[in-house]
């Protein structure tokens, strides 16, 4: 479906296409800043441009005409920058058509766009154009010698590089992925983030599995609809490929479309690439506040309600961070000293006497930032 994709979009650059996008609430004040061109010419179904912080790298997985990625370069600041991918030339001849003046609005250039797939985000397509307008492949040697030029563009020079980013953003792009290679776009996304990295994806889901009778129509698949992930199966390939905090942070309550019966929504999930750091115990505990009789974390460790659990200093920032949204009380101890072990197994409590004196955070229910 790439060649029905980039023909769909190509149109979508010149004339708005309405069947190509949900309604969302924007920030109007990021709006006011855009030329109408980028505006009219956007194609969504969320915002992820509001998990942004300022002075994140940010990359934009499918940016189309620039919207996302304009809005995301005001949002980081001065010490920011975000990269915009698209494999579609004519969506990438719009956004970097105002490259200049939104840099004057901005205060400076932080905004830069590749071509690329966003299921390969090693492979430099504009570097690949150029090698084949030299090397044309007109047999299987030609291939060969086009095999082994990617493969060591993408070692030597990739067009994302490993751990670069500190939050990959999409808006209703990862549907048009052939099914085959999602597992890959994800690994890929999982790549380039550093460790502690975000992941905020706005996208459309499906609450059964889709025929193959629909993802073979172009109309669906291009419209966003029939290479959806079943809902479940969204959050579960965040999950294998690494990711921990992994939720939907958004689910819309009425279907966008609904095509033999099957509902077809935007959400946006959200998710963290963990830490690489060693898991050392320091005598760190935390509180899951409830409701819940007890919960179970993506390493398998469960936090009864109200029980003071041991974990490790590297779970400690993750739990008491912005991902868990305020659920845990962290308990840090007086001094810290020289890691006791690694991690202490699953299921230990720390007695109280362990964590007297030391610094309490999260304990308003407050977000723990």
């Amino acid at each position: 479906m790439k060649d029905e994709v980039l023909e769909r979009y190509s149109e979508g650059a010149q004339a708005r296409q309405a069947d190509l996008c949900c309604p969302v609430d924007y920030d109007g004040d990021l709006l006011a800043m855009l030329p109408r061109e980028i505006v009219e010419r956007d194609y969504g179904c969320g915002d992820p441009s509001r998990y942004v912080r300022e002075g994140d790298v940010v990359l934009d997985l499918g940016s189309g005409g620039g919207k996302i990625c304009y809005m995301a370069a005001r949002l980081v600041g001065p010490e920011g920058r975000v990269i915009g991918v698209d494999m579609n030339d004519d969506m990438l001849a719009l956004a970097r058509k105002y490259q200049e003046e939104m840099a004057a609005k901005l205060g400076g250039d932080r905004v830069r766009f590749v071509k690329g797939y966003i299921e390969d985000l090693a492979l430099d397509l504009e570097a690949m154009e150029a090698w084949l307008a030299a090397h044309p492949v007109r047999n299987s040697a030609d291939y060969a010698r086009l095999q082994a030029w990617q493969a060591r563009q993408r070692r030597e020079r990739p067009l994302i590089p490993d751990a670069s980013v500190d939050l990959v953003i999409s808006n209703c792009v990862l549907n048009l992925v052939e099914d085959e290679r999602k597992p890959q776009l994800v690994r890929e996304i999982f790549r380039v983030l550093r460790p502690g990295g975000r992941v905020a994806i706005a996208d459309i889901v499906s609450d059964e599995p889709v025929p193959e009778t629909l993802k073979a129509d172009p109309e669906l698949w291009t419209g966003c609809i029939s290479g959806a992930f079943q809902e479940e199966d969204f959050l579960r390939a965040f999950a294998d490929a690494g990711f921990v905090a992994v939720a939907c942070d958004k689910w819309d309550a009425a279907p966008w479309k609904v095509i033999e019966g099957i509902e077809f929504r935007s959400v946006t999930v959200t998710a963290v690439k963990p830490e690489d750091s060693p898991c050392l115990d320091y005598g760190h505990a935390v509180i899951y506040r409830g409701p819940f009789a007890e919960v179970r974390d993506d390493e398998g460790h469960v936090f009864p309600r109200g029980a003071r659990m041991a974990v490790c200093e590297r779970s400690y920032r993750l739990l008491t961070g912005p991902a868990y949204g305020g659920a845990f009380i962290g308990l840090a101890p007086a001094a810290p000293g020289e890691p006791r072990t690694f991690c202490a197994p699953p299921g230990t409590r720390r007695p109280a006497s362990e964590t007297k004196g030391g610094v309490t955070t999260g304990g308003d229910g407050g977000c723990c930032c």
